[in-house]
């Protein structure tokens, strides 16, 4: 009970104290929040907050060392309660744009963002932490041996010693999908990538609580840092054409999102123009990750699947003219994957609304009219 009530006190004290570091007009709704049974949860999910704060993260003047929000940020993660880390996370694709296009930007380069690289570093340290200096392995699938689900199609022959084969056979693949992490105290130019890159890999261990306002804008900046368009994005929208149960998404769907949540007036003059930037494979593999669950989740808004199909094409496309195997592989297998979950519903729709008309309805029973004499 104690401990209950000390996280919601907590909560309390540092939404009031963000609502000292916004414009006037939100303590009203951030005071509603802070009244609430969850006052975390509640700030989580409130979409008034997420913009307004997204606002102020947005000034040109912010990110600095003595910048008031980021300190907020970075005090707030370091905190034990669940609720206000995942507040924190939800800010971090647009933290890292704003961050990574002022890098790689001529005009921002005397401009200090130390308060933005502090809230980077926290996350990279937990993870680091949490990872004991092991590295991330997975399991590969030997399709040469059989398995529950298949029989290999061209068995390997028996060696000559058993003992050696058998060892070969029950020994597993294994991959490096990260490698162990080093501790860092700033953010090196060599390092950058690696430790932004970390920050989105927390924000997609814990996407599934996201709201979909997060989802949207990260497809969003993951559609401006791959660049211009360019006749390969509309390969595969070519195809679809070509298909009668194909589904059409131009690259004005990712505007028609954002405008379909847009709460605060003048926010979107506000909203951070994304930048081309580079994308080494430690970057580019998170971004590839969380835009697969926007593309895929069950549970995501149509909003967020559009947003995050334009994303996608846009990164194949840029893969496509730096001959990227790795990125080239992985972005056409969503958008492959995207086409089909598409058709397979157009058909699955169109199959519900045959057997509704074809679906006899009961006989009317024929009205009695009762007269009185």
């Amino acid at each position: 009970m104690h401990s209950w009530w000390e996280s919601i006190s907590k909560a309390r004290s540092r939404i009031h104290l963000l609502s000292s570091l916004l414009p006037s007009s939100e303590d009203s709704s951030l005071s509603a929040l802070a009244d609430s049974d969850r006052p975390a949860r509640s700030l989580l999910l409130s979409p008034a907050a997420y913009f307004s704060i997204s606002s102020s993260l947005s000034s040109p003047f912010s990110g600095s060392g003595d910048d008031p929000l980021c300190h907020w940020l970075y005090d707030t993660f370091l905190s034990s309660d669940t609720d206000l880390r995942l507040v924190v996370l939800s800010f971090i694709p647009l933290l890292a744009s704003i961050y990574l296009s002022r890098i790689h930007s001529s005009t921002s380069a005397t401009t200090s963002l130390s308060g933005f690289e502090a809230v980077l570093l926290a996350l990279y340290a937990a993870e680091t932490k949490s990872r004991g200096g092991k590295p991330i392995l997975i399991s590969i699938p030997d399709l040469s041996q059989p398995s529950l689900y298949h029989s290999p199609r061209n068995p390997t022959p028996a060696k000559s010693n058993p003992r050696l084969s058998n060892a070969q056979n029950s020994r597993p693949l294994v991959g490096v999908l990260s490698p162990p992490l080093e501790h860092q105290i700033a953010v090196k130019s060599t390092k950058r990538a690696c430790i932004v890159g970390v920050a989105l890999d927390c924000y997609y261990k814990q996407i599934s609580h996201m709201p979909s306002w997060s989802k949207l804008d990260f497809c969003r900046f993951a559609a401006d840092w791959a660049g211009q368009d360019c006749p390969c994005v509309s390969e595969f929208d070519e195809t679809d054409r070509n298909s009668e149960n194909s589904v059409e998404i131009s690259n004005g769907d990712l505007e028609g999102a954002m405008e379909n949540l847009r709460i605060e007036d003048g926010y979107d003059e506000l909203r951070p123009k994304g930048a081309r930037v580079p994308l080494p494979w430690e970057l580019l593999q998170p971004v590839i990750r969380i835009l697969g669950h926007c593309l895929l989740g069950p549970l995501n808004a149509e909003d967020v699947k559009d947003s995050a199909s334009v994303a996608v094409k846009r990164l194949y496309a840029r893969a496509s003219h730096e001959l990227n195997p790795q990125a080239i592989l992985a972005t056409r297998s969503l958008i492959q994957l995207d086409r089909r979950g598409r058709q397979a519903a157009k058909v699955a729709a169109a199959a519900t609304v045959m057997s509704n008309a074809n679906t006899p309805s009961k006989a009317k029973k024929p009205e009695i009219l009762l007269v009185s004499k």
